[in-house]
């Protein structure tokens, strides 16, 4: 049985992170790598770029391609990780090799959600959170001249965008009342609808999808999909972009803790010694609920990778916490949010501005930001997001970071001062 000091299951932005930490800290310790995915790390948030442009995997990696053999990393790659014994710190792969481990993360991400429906094996039916996914897209797509996307999220938007530019009529499926609902709020979900509609989008709120229809000729290719509704809507492709769910299976097998995610503490640590958890798959620290909860990102699960490595090397390390956020560009608009974007309840004190095309929306609760929504000119975004992230209290100039002049000389001096926020830090 190969034995390895370090193992790390998933190869995108945490075990890459997490990776690049132990080595940093421990120069010659053995580290592997397993990923059922075939190729080297890339962003996933910019697989759209491959069904759009054309771009390679090539194209789309965050690290050279002799990233693991610079840094003594050996790739398990096209392998998937089947099962795990926690106190025998073992895991077996799908070909019958086992690898015993000393320091054991687990970074495995999280699947499409694809609901039950008639139809949806259909040859046309795709999923969109891999590169394999975009590619397999970019091979059906000369056989279709309309395409459905079912749900209008982070991900739905991405492919929409991506199927407009390769000249597809789009229409999109949402089951809320609008699009981007998780991320924005009613106005600046209202700009990026009308950037969509603008583009030649037809966008279908407040409806599911009840099947996914075949022609009368018994062929097992999409021709149209059937709203609860009733209405059919002709189309030869359809992407099922409704979110993803944890891959939580191999921790709950192993009698990890899981919850929504996997239970960590501030270390990445799980409920078993020796075994750490970040990214999309991990349930960590939100600054702004001040408790554990998911947040699918990928500043958060490279974040959440580093300290976990650093703790797998024995350099103590604490998360800081995570929340939300997304910075974007669908169809011209410019958006960052964070956050608490829509408060539940009237606890919370809500400021907006819209002004020349722009939208600022900053969300306050006890005299701190906890949300925020910026929408045209974005610029200023990085120093709200940094007085969120630092708990400052805004009671005193709170007004100010709606208006149209708002920037660094507009906060008390001793904030600026101290570098609290500091210009590099400004999302672009």
């Amino acid at each position: 049985m190969k034995k390895v000091e370090y193992l790390i299951i998933g190869n995108s932005a945490g075990g890459i992170a997490a990776a690049e930490a132990i080595r940093q800290v421990d120069k010659s310790g053995e580290i592997a790598i397993i990923s059922d995915e075939p190729c080297a790390a890339y962003c996933r948030a910019r697989i759209a770029e491959h069904l759009a442009y054309g771009r390679s995997v090539d194209d789309l990696l965050f690290r050279p391609a002799d990233f693991y053999e610079k840094n003594g990393i050996q790739a398990i790659l096209g392998r998937r990780a089947e099962w795990i014994d926690a106190g025998a710190h073992r895991v077996q792969i799908d070909d019958g090799t086992g690898i015993s481990w000393g320091k054991l993360l687990l970074a495995t991400g999280g699947r499409p959600i694809v609901p039950e429906m008639e139809g949806v094996n259909r040859k046309g039916v795709f999923t969109f959170t891999t590169f394999d996914d975009a590619r397999a897209i970019a091979r059906y797509i000369e056989k279709a001249e309309r395409a459905v996307v079912i749900g209008g999220g982070l991900i739905g938007t991405s492919a929409i965008e991506a199927l407009v530019k390769r000249g597809l009529k789009v229409t999109v499926v949402e089951m809320k009342e609008r699009i981007l609902n998780t991320i924005l709020d009613e106005e600046a979900s209202a700009l990026e609808a009308e950037a969509m509609k603008q583009a030649g989008v037809d966008i279908i709120t407040g409806a599911t999808i009840f099947g996914i229809n075949g022609p009368s000729t018994g062929a097992e290719v999409v021709s149209s999909v059937t709203l609860d509704s009733g209405r059919e809507i002709p189309c030869q492709l359809v992407v099922v972009a409704i979110g993803v769910t944890p891959r939580l299976e191999l921790a709950a097998a192993a009698g990890i803790k899981v919850n929504r995610g996997i239970a960590v503490d501030r270390r990445m640590a799980t409920s078993c010694p020796d075994v750490y958890a970040c990214g999309d798959v991990a349930e960590a620290h939100d600054f702004v609920y001040q408790g554990p909860r998911l947040t699918p990102v990928w500043p958060n699960a490279y974040l959440g990778g580093r300290v976990a490595g650093f703790n797998m090397a024995g350099v103590a390390a604490d998360y800081p916490g995570g929340t939300a956020i997304n910075s974007m560009k669908y169809f011209g608009v410019d958006i960052t949010s964070a956050g608490i974007t829509v408060p539940p309840d009237d606890s919370y004190r809500v400021l907006r501005r819209r002004q020349n095309g722009s939208y600022r929306r900053v969300v306050v609760k006890v005299g701190c930001v906890v949300g925020m929504v910026f929408a045209g000119d974005i610029e200023k975004s990085g120093i709200v997001f940094k007085l969120m992230k630092e708990r400052v209290d805004v009671s005193q100039f709170v007004e100010t970071l709606v208006a149209d002049d708002f920037g660094l000389i507009c906060l008390p001096e001793d904030l600026w001062r101290s570098q609290l926020v500091a210009p590099d830090k400004v999302l672009k």
